[in-house]
């Protein structure tokens, strides 16, 4: 196959080279993360990109973070070894000697300017020093003048509860609290806003981040008076970041991450080798029939499953548009069951959403909610938007952020089905009368 077949491509696989786990051996480290390393072989690799349909992967060297500088290089160089033997198969994402953050610019520079690395990965911390720390500044500026694209992995964090971890290993909740605590670093202080040619792959569906950033938001005014924070770019920063749907991905998922970022901004992501490849296989056979069947969803499936990342990684020149319905009106009723508990309090969020949106945004033509006179629980809203543009619009707005978390235990059961107007210029007509 050649780069250009629209093959999936997979940005979270790991590399996990001989001399990466010898060091981590000669160290005792080999479960620093709580659990076995998984073995690692280029050609089984390969052979299940094939079978599953995956163009091409992305490489980062695997947690944890090897202590050698002099590892980390023969890791990288390995990891350009292989994306040299095998054209069009994998990229890379080269691994930094951190804490040291003067040797990691060094790495950085030779990894992106020799190497020809893909990327940057970084882990969330490395001894305890966090995403987000001040010392790093310099490394993020080295990074942006290269327009570097970084891929973010949780590590164990640092200092760690061993009974904590004995629980609940790390990979089932601590990772995805380790992804959302880095991010949220970076965010409060601006690196993503201050470095705004560096993009960031966040992993594992964006792990808590969903829920987070409104949170974070609701909470800015009140930290900002006690002095613990200052002013937050939510949009420059929130633009910086990507995401890949390893992991735990559904339509339903995929829903709560696009009240936080755009259709353009999702990524497939296998997590190549820690899930058997016949899981993996079928994971993605889910993920394909969904983005085929869910109305809502089918427009993004070829930016999800290659366009994005071939546009992030200069596969392809051309950034993938929103949809190619886009200029042309959305019309839908969404269908909504709410739990009998919140009936009043939902319609009062309803409401107040749907006149905030007609109001304010011009993209919004019409967002009328109507109650069923059989059931009162069954909610249709009447959603007309100018574009898709419009409606990707819509969904960043403060107002539909909080209808959005504001609402969500309340909903039972959610569809949109999209429908094509058959007369366009009509609608124009109905909504310029007068009473």
């Amino acid at each position: 196959m050649g780069i250009n077949s629209q093959g999936v491509v997979d940005v979270h696989a790991h590399l996990l080279p001989t001399e990466f786990v010898e060091a981590l051996e000669g160290e005792g480290r080999l479960i620093d993360e709580g659990f076995p390393l998984p073995q690692y072989d280029v050609e089984k690799h390969i052979q299940w990109m094939d079978e599953a349909g995956v163009q091409t992967s992305v490489l980062t060297l695997a947690a944890p973070q090897p202590s050698s500088a002099s590892i980390i290089r023969q890791t990288n160089e390995t990891a350009a070894r292989i994306k040299k033997e095998h054209p069009g198969r994998f990229l890379f994402c080269a691994a930094l000697p951190l804490p040291d953050v003067e040797a990691a610019i060094k790495e950085a520079i030779y990894a992106l300017d020799t190497l020809k690395a893909d990327g940057i990965k970084l882990a969330t911390n490395v001894q305890g020093q966090y995403l987000g720390a001040p010392e790093l500044d310099t490394l993020f500026s080295v990074l942006n003048e290269r327009r570097t694209v970084v891929i973010l992995h949780p590590h164990r964090p640092e200092p760690v509860n061993r009974q904590v971890m004995q629980q609940t290993p790390l990979a089932m909740q601590e990772y995805l609290s380790e992804t959302t605590r880095a991010v949220t670093n970076m965010i409060t202080r601006n690196v993503l806003a201050r470095y705004p040619e560096v993009k960031v792959v966040v992993p594992h569906c964006g792990a808590y981040l969903p829920l987070a950033v409104p949170r974070m938001k609701s909470l800015t005014p009140v930290m900002q008076i006690n002095k613990m924070v200052g002013e937050i770019d939510w949009d420059a920063n929130l633009a910086a970041l990507y995401y890949d749907l390893a992991g735990a991905h559904s339509p339903e998922v995929i829903r709560m991450m696009l009240t936080i970022t755009t259709p353009d901004h999702l990524l497939y992501g296998s997590d190549y080798p820690y899930v058997a490849p016949q899981v993996l296989t079928q994971s993605l056979q889910r993920m394909q029939q969904y983005l085929t069947t869910e109305p809502d969803l089918a427009p993004f499936r070829e930016m999800l499953l290659h366009k994005n990342a071939e546009w992030l990684f200069g596969l392809s020149g051309a950034k993938p548009a929103a949809s190619a319905s886009d200029g042309k009106m959305i019309v839908r009723i969404a269908e909504i069951e709410v739990y009998p508990d919140y009936l009043e309090e939902y319609l009062s969020f309803a409401s107040e959403v749907d006149r905030l949106s007609v109001e304010r945004e011009p993209g919004v033509i019409c967002l009328f909610p109507m109650q069923s006179a059989e059931d009162s629980t069954q909610i249709r809203i009447l959603e007309i938007y100018a574009s898709e543009s419009a409606y990707q619009q819509h969904l960043k707005t403060d107002h539909f952020q909080k209808y959005k978390q504001g609402t969500m235990h309340m909903v039972k059961s959610l569809r949109l089905p999209s429908m094509s107007p058959l007369d366009p210029e009509t609608m124009k007509l109905i909504f310029s009368k007068q009473r």
